[in-house]
């Protein structure tokens, strides 16, 4: 005979203190254990959506950001001439030249110092872009200092609001306007005139260039063609593929801190448990005799006990997902490992995220119960219903 499964989910019921501590720990370490796994997913999701699948980004061979990259003007025009790139209704090429430099700014209400992208654009870096908006303002005019930042600098940076001014590059420069990026890493950078910028920093060489393909089936071309031309010094990339190249170093991090944390936090959830289950065994031995006195067989005991544990770990579970979900609608920022710039993100919730924190505290169930549920399985009839 199988006990049925009412019979355990009225057990929790009895015990409704234990039952609340025991999930709660547990719901606290699916809580942190899930909460990293969005923080490393929101940073991938804003950076690998930061690049259009369509827009190649050429940078020096062997550099690992745009930051660190240089390409001369010779070199740029020569992969402006590819065949491949598309051309806008204008009828002009639809390729951009940019400058990448970091500066150092001071944050709202902390005074701070953090590292700030600055981008230098021309005149097709939005068209390369669509998804960027300007929600108050202007752009900036060619050959002018005027500049406009991202939502995420204008919220957290001092001058960066609209109609203010930031001295940088031996030059004080005019925010006219503000953009909406979304939920990528340009919400967290300075976008002025490149040319401007070039003077500005002294610089003779851009950081890289960016153009959008005919054909996104033509990449393998491109990148064959660029990177064996011996006037060249470059590398191709998808920008989307570089972006996401960009979050590799801190999403490891972070998995590999939200993985050491969630096991020593797991570990003490699962010793409550197992102790939990200990005392529910005990308080029960003149119960576990009757139902062996009934028919009932070890297995059935075993699986009993095992039930209630599981089920603890999913009630824990599905509470710390809930509480993690909430984090949705904070954003916070940190720096970014590869750039070494401030990147602010959101904490970002998946299916994949949702079954890998249930099936963690199901195994936190299972680990805390299985030893209590083999104890109650072996017990003697006869001794355990003296025990009454």
């Amino acid at each position: 005979m199988k006990i049925p499964f009412l019979y355990s989910v009225r057990n929790l019921l009895t015990r409704r203190l234990t039952t609340v501590f025991t999930a709660g720990g547990m719901a606290l370490v699916v809580f942190v254990f899930a909460s990293l796994l969005m923080l490393s997913e929101g940073l991938k999701k804003t950076l690998v959506d930061t690049g259009s699948e369509d827009n190649l980004i050429v940078i020096r061979k062997s550099s690992t950001s745009e930051v660190q990259s240089s390409i001369d003007r010779l070199q740029a025009s020569i992969v402006e001439t590819q065949p491949e790139i598309a051309f806008g209704a204008d009828g002009q090429r639809l390729s951009a030249r940019e400058l990448v430099v970091l500066i150092s700014l001071s944050k709202r209400g902390s005074n701070k110092p953090s590292n700030v992208v600055i981008r230098g654009i021309d005149k097709n870096s939005l068209k390369l872009r669509p998804q960027i908006k300007l929600i108050a303002g202007r752009l900036p005019r060619p050959g002018s200092l005027e500049i406009i930042g991202g939502e995420n600098i204008v919220k957290r940076f001092q001058g960066a609001g609209m109609g203010e001014t930031l001295s940088f590059g031996m030059r004080t420069w005019t925010v006219v306007g503000v953009f909406d990026a979304g939920k990528t890493g340009f919400s967290s950078e300075i976008w002025g005139d490149v040319d401007q910028f070039m003077q500005a920093f002294r610089r003779t060489v851009y950081s890289s260039l960016l153009f959008k393909l005919r054909d996104p089936q033509q990449f393998s071309d491109v990148i064959t063609r660029l990177e064996k031309d011996p006037r060249l010094t470059v590398e191709c990339k998808r920008e989307t593929t570089y972006y996401r190249d960009q979050s590799q170093a801190l999403a490891t991090f972070l998995r590999i801190l939200g993985l050491a944390l969630t096991l020593i936090f797991s570990i003490g959830a699962v010793i409550g448990a197992m102790i939990t289950m200990y005392t529910a065994v005990a308080n029960r031995v003149a119960e576990i005799g009757t139902l062996r006195a009934l028919g009932f067989q070890k297995t059935s005991i075993l699986v009993a006990f095992l039930a209630e544990s599981l089920f603890l770990g999913l009630i824990g579970g599905i509470t710390g997902l809930l509480m993690a979900s909430v984090l949705q609608l904070a954003s916070i920022s940190t720096t970014n490992f590869q750039t070494f710039s401030e990147l602010a993100f959101s904490f970002h919730l998946t299916f994949e995220i949702v079954y890998k924190s249930i099936a963690f505290s199901l195994i936190m169930g299972f680990a805390g119960g299985l030893l209590p549920a083999l104890r109650a399985s072996r017990m003697n009839i006869i001794e355990a219903l003296r025990a009454s």
